[in-house]
């Protein structure tokens, strides 16, 4: 990972200027994190081609842009009509919302959360709670190898936490939303911002939860989004986890999420990805303990020029757990899309069971995908599968449809639709999967636009 000196200069002088602005004194444990992670950024510069893991993703655009620090009082613009105009105000009860990744209270409605669960604010939480979350942030989404995931820590000031006690059950879906506010100072305005949103998850022994992550755009101004969220669940919890991304369409994301499972955990994560220019998501879980079950799955739609990537890993370090794994995506125009999934079967790891699967659908000549899904497997007593498709609609299910008066571009529509069904049926949040089936299947006929009505 090799980066040019002036890719880098433009963090580097908004951390100097943050870090100037803070007082180390408060939480100088939080401090220390923040400068090791930016001189890890430093060492490391933005990843080029020459690295394995971005090999089919340049980031230049990113590293290129002189972005400004997106304004930490964007929240005071925005009223809860802005949440209804951008969908997100009814997905859930419990909402807690963050504008340029710094807490929104006027905009957050919890309802009744059970005794002792906890949403709210990281920035409170750093100054009230460090014998809890100092052992688990930036313990697991590590800054030694991610250019990225370094420079959200460096940048750590606020963001989403959640912590659920031992054997509680939350009920009702808890939803973190992140929006990217555009700069309306004098000077600012209309200028590419970038904000660093951060998420972090304790689930107690023998809990349950389920999390919605939206990340959205005020308007289709041009913003990078660099986020960091980390998930972890002690023995017996269970973890539903949802990640909506659809921010405008000039946007810049990158996203990791860390996820560490402990004894007989069960985790399900499922992550769409519907707007921005250049998406980098990555996805990665370690089954630290025996009886640990994960589910990693994903749809990702690309339109115009899109890039979207999606890199997952999975990591068996112990025996008897399970893996499951399905990714979609729907690419048209000269949408590209990259998918690299990697199973990793530890030496210890005896009777693990993974299973992978990649299928891609691409609706026009142009689209392209590259995909590549691993096994490296350590250990002799396992079942492991993996593979992956590419193709087109299938033309005799085409021809079934206009053969019963649907026309041609409806019937690539319906058929499209239902290739992205697989995915959205395993959404056990009802107001989501009706809400994410409206704007994908919106998305999907501006894409394929209804031309006859034969």
């Amino acid at each position: 990972m090799i980066g040019t000196t002036h890719d880098k200069d433009v963090h580097l002088a908004h951390f100097a200027a943050l870090e100037a602005g803070l007082d180390g004194r408060k939480a100088p444990w939080v401090h220390a994190l923040r400068r090791g992670a930016i001189a890890r950024f430093a060492e490391l510069g933005f990843p080029t081609f020459e690295d394995e893991e971005w090999r089919h993703t340049n980031v230049a655009p990113i590293a290129k842009t002189a972005y400004r620090l997106a304004p930490a009082d964007a929240c005071a613009a925005l009223t809860p009509a802005t949440l209804e105009a951008l969908g997100i105000d009814d997905l859930a009860p419990n909402r807690i919302v963050f504008a340029n990744g710094r807490h929104a209270p006027n905009l957050s409605a919890l309802g009744a959360l059970p005794a002792g669960v906890r949403v709210g604010s990281l920035a409170a939480a750093l100054e009230t709670d460090r014998a809890r979350i100092e052992p688990h942030l930036a313990r697991h989404a590590r800054i030694e190898a991610n250019a990225f995931v370094a420079l959200n820590t460096a940048f750590l000031a606020d963001g989403a936490f959640v912590e659920v006690p031992k054997g509680v059950v939350v009920l009702e879906p808890i939803h973190v939303v992140f929006v990217a506010a555009p700069s309306t100072t004098r000077g600012g305005a209309g200028a590419p911002t970038v904000s660093h949103p951060r998420t972090l998850v304790l689930a107690g022994a023998g809990s349950q939860v389920t999390l919605i992550e939206t990340y959205v755009t005020l308007g289709e101004s041009a913003h990078f989004t660099n986020a960091v969220t980390e998930i972890v669940a002690d023995a017996n919890a269970v973890v539903d986890h949802y990640r909506l991304q659809r921010e405008s369409i000039e946007a810049s994301h990158v996203s990791t999420t860390q996820v560490r499972l402990d004894r007989a955990c069960a985790l399900s994560s499922l992550s769409i990805s519907l707007g921005g220019a250049l998406v980098r998501n990555d996805a990665n879980a370690v089954l630290g303990a025996e009886g640990g079950e994960a589910t990693l799955n994903g749809l990702y739609l690309g339109t115009g020029s899109q890039l979207v990537d999606n890199h997952t890993t999975i990591d068996h370090a112990m025996p008897h757990c399970a893996s499951h794994e399905l990714y979609k995506g729907i690419l048209t125009g000269a949408a590209r899309g990259v998918f690299n999934g990697k199973i990793l079967v530890r030496k210890d790891a005896q009777k693990t069971d993974a299973k992978q699967t990649n299928k891609n659908l691409l609706l026009s000549p142009d689209a392209t995908i590259n995909t590549k899904p691993q096994l490296e497997i350590y250990a002799d007593d396992v079942k492991c599968t993996h593979g992956a498709t590419i193709g087109r609609l299938d033309e005799d299910a085409l021809f079934y449809l206009r053969s019963r008066g649907i026309g041609a571009e409806r019937a690539r529509s319906l058929l499209t639709y239902a290739f992205a069904s697989d995915i959205l049926r395993r959404i056990k949040v009802a107001a989501l999967r009706s809400r994410l089936e409206e704007q994908i299947f919106e998305q999907l006929h501006t894409a394929n636009p209804v031309k006859d009505s034969t």
